[in-house]
């Protein structure tokens, strides 16, 4: 059975690489997105996959702008038998997948049809929720609305953030891949409608996440910020505003006070830092809760520990009669 690949960044790796290494299916090879400009002086970049292609000697590596004629022509060229998809950024037309006479599949991480769209991880972290997981779909017309071949869960933690999570569905994701395609060529994997009355979750969705999705509004909970903060670990990561200066909240906790800190106190207004607890950190008030920052850093400074922050801060807590206030681009203290 010959294999086109379709990926882009890093979390498709360890998928490709296991069809790299399997002597059971022939690569045949890769599609990815074209080279964009990345670093500090803005030359052109091959996608992860692109590049951990070339590492595993792939010989056929397409890097079409459009899924158009001339695409399917390269494609075409391989004789691919099926198509393999995994984060590849672009809908796959009905010109396109009459390339493949088994059709084409698609991995996705997350228990379809709950979260269909961009950012499953990120939506199961921002939601809180106790368990999400892997689906391989069939591809269909629509986006991730393709019958079920297999899918498996992922127990939650309430600790995981996009990286920690993305390399577990990045590692599960390879096996589940392989023990598909073997169904598929024994023509076992008719799949299962995302319909089905054993489906347990109802149909939602995800969207893209930009920039500004990660600026703190701490009129929200301590827990719905937390949250937030995970989920955009590392991108596009949390920010928030100090004396007229970009703050990136990089890592906290909710502070349960418990009668450990004076400060710990919900008077005040969202935002408010109300001083600090030395076990938990820098702490500061929401519109629900406390959130103990325990790592930040000024845009285009170092992550700091938040003591070594503070070192280098002094102003930070504020004074006992004026507070220090985040979320405003000027304060006087």
């Amino acid at each position: 059975m010959k294999i086109l690949f379709a990926g882009s960044p890093s979390i498709a790796i360890p998928a490709l690489e296991a069809l790299c290494s399997s002597k059971e299916f022939d690569l045949a090879g890769v599609l990815t997105n074209p080279d964009t400009p990345r670093g500090r002086h803005a030359e052109a970049q091959p996608t992860d996959i692109a590049e951990a292609a070339l590492k595993n000697r792939v010989t056929q590596i397409l890097k079409p702008v459009k899924l158009d004629a001339a695409a399917r022509e390269q494609a075409g060229a391989l004789k691919p038998d099926i198509l393999v998809s995994f984060a590849y950024g672009k809908i796959f037309g009905p010109k396109f997948m009459a390339l493949f006479p088994l059709g084409g599949i698609n991995i996705h991480p997350s228990l379809l049809p709950r979260y269909r769209g961009p950012t499953p991880i990120q939506a199961a972290i921002l939601n809180r929720d106790e368990e999400t997981g892997i689906t391989i779909q069939w591809l269909a017309n629509e986006m991730d609305c393709g019958d079920i071949i297999t899918q498996e869960k992922i127990q939650l933690t309430g600790k995981e953030t996009q990286t920690s999570l993305g390399e577990i569905v990045s590692d599960m994701a390879a096996r589940m891949l392989i023990s598909a395609l073997r169904k598929i060529e024994a023509g076992n994997a008719k799949g299962m409608s995302q319909n089905h009355p054993d489906i347990k979750f109802e149909t939602s969705y995800c969207k893209m996440i930009s920039k500004n999705d990660g600026v703190i509004d701490w009129n929200d909970s301590a827990l719905n910020i937390e949250a937030k903060i995970r989920a955009f670990d590392p991108a596009p990561m949390c920010r928030t505003m100090h004396n007229g200066r970009e703050l990136i909240i990089l890592k906290a906790d909710v502070f349960e006070a418990g009668g450990a800190s004076k400060e710990a106190s919900n008077e005040g207004l969202p935002g408010e830092v109300l001083g600090i607890d030395r076990n938990y950190g820098i702490l500061v008030l929401t519109g629900k809760g406390i959130l103990a920052v325990t790592q930040l850093q000024y845009q285009a400074k170092k992550a700091l520990f938040w003591r070594d922050f503070l070192n280098g801060a002094r102003d930070f807590t504020g004074t006992e009669n004026c507070r220090t206030r985040l979320g405003v681009s000027h304060q006087n203290n």
